[in-house]
């Protein structure tokens, strides 16, 4: 199933490659990935589309969890 992620990080040194890195240990592929930086310069506005079979549920609390990702929103894609 695709998932379509809308996520807020902060502007740290590998905040990138630990979201792309957990959702690769959660089972998710990232299919897609853009991004752009927030007015203020200390976010960045994250859009990813992920496959994987688990559901949803798992990926978005683990995201969750990581210092540098304030704020994830997941749904499926139509």
């Amino acid at each position: 199933m695709r998932y379509q992620l809308e996520l807020t990080l902060r502007q740290a040194e590998g905040a990138l490659a630990r979201v792309l890195g957990a959702a690769e240990r959660r089972g998710f592929r990232p299919l897609s990935v853009d991004g752009e930086a927030q007015p203020d310069g200390d976010r960045w506005h994250l859009r990813m589309t992920v496959e994987g079979e688990r559901a949803d549920s798992a990926l978005q609390s683990q995201l969750a969890k990581l210092y540098d990702c304030l704020a994830v929103e997941v749904s499926p894609c139509t």
